[in-house]
């Protein structure tokens, strides 16, 4: 079966790259990224530069420019966002037989420290700077983020797609319908704000220098509220969580309201993750790229383990939402 990226060759990319005038030296080295293909291309005489291939089909030109505005909006707010590189006709995104595709300057780092609660404030500084700027205008051609996107229909697509185990596609099911119903309840319980996010603020996506830190991969940036982009930033108990939650909205209020009530959205945020992250891998599994990284996905194993999780997650629905030190 084709895939999209079979005719990404290692010629194929370098040619893209040479089409815009840079003189590359045949370094290639592809860094961790698998919904797009992302490299390092080594040039010569010159700092290495990122460059991101868009997977064919996924977003319209119109969703991909508004992701790269946004980032440069943000950059132009002196905000640490990494934007992309722009031609000298202040274009951003780019194509060569058939392939769509934006530079990026290299910019490396570490991963943050969210066990240090002066990190997690600057972090929580630098979201309530990139909401202020969210806030201010609407997207018009990304996506919103909603329970029937990322639950009712990655429920709907994973179950026609036969790749459930016949002995849990009912339970499996049950389970999720019934979670994604309640989580419904709660999203639908307060009318709350929508604004311009990250929408992917997990630790990955951000890194960590001597000057703090920077946000990388926009590719998910979406409406939605708030929370979304603090919510992946929290681990452990839900004492540990309190503490770094709290010191993430300490920083976030220097620059933007934070409605509590959007404290209750954690859980049902993290639920329809699960779903929807299960859906994206069973989407995806006909590129090659995903079973070689994703060997346990698919598995009996993997499956009973979801189950368990998301039983977890009915539980945790009907606990008291975090609280705010």
């Amino acid at each position: 079966m084709n895939h999209p990226y079979e005719r990404l060759s290692p010629d194929l990319i370098l040619d893209a790259i040479e089409s815009l005038g840079f003189e590359v030296n045949g370094s290639l080295l592809p860094l961790n990224s698998y919904e797009n293909r992302v490299l390092q291309i080594g040039l010569e005489e010159q700092t290495p530069i990122i460059a991101k291939f868009y997977r064919p089909n996924r977003w319209s030109d119109a969703a991909i420019l508004e992701d790269h505005h946004f980032s440069l909006e943000l950059a132009e707010q002196e905000i640490p966002v990494v934007a992309p590189l722009l031609d000298a006709q202040q274009q951003s995104l780019f194509e060569y037989q058939g392939f769509r595709f934006a530079l990026y300057p290299r910019q490396g780092g570490r991963s943050p420290n969210l066990e240090n609660p002066d990190h997690l404030e600057w972090i929580g500084r630098f979201l309530g700077r990139i909401h202020a700027v969210g806030a201010s205008q609407p997207f018009q051609h990304r996506e919103t983020l909603s329970v029937d996107a990322l639950g009712w229909q990655s429920l709907t697509w994973l179950r026609a797609s036969g790749m459930l185990p016949p002995e849990i596609t009912s339970t499996y099911v049950a389970l999720c319908e019934n979670l994604l119903s309640r989580i419904e309840d709660i999203f639908t319980s307060h009318d709350f704000q929508q604004l311009r996010l990250h929408g992917d603020c997990h630790p990955g996506n951000i890194l960590w220098t001597d000057q703090g830190p920077h946000f990388v991969d926009m590719d998910d940036c979406r409406t939605g509220p708030a929370i979304q982009d603090f919510w992946m930033l929290l681990s452990g108990d839900r004492r540990e969580m309190t503490l770094q939650l709290s010191e993430l909205v300490e920083g976030y209020r220097l620059f933007h309201d934070f409605d509590t009530r959007e404290l209750a959205l954690i859980e049902p945020l993290r639920s329809l993750r699960l779903i929807h992250y299960s859906t994206w891998l069973a989407r995806r599994w006909d590129d090659p790229a995903f079973p070689k990284a994703f060997p346990w996905f698919n598995t009996g194993a993997y499956w009973q383990e979801q189950l368990g999780i998301l039983q977890q997650q009915q539980e945790l629905l009907s606990q008291p939402a975090l609280t705010l030190f």
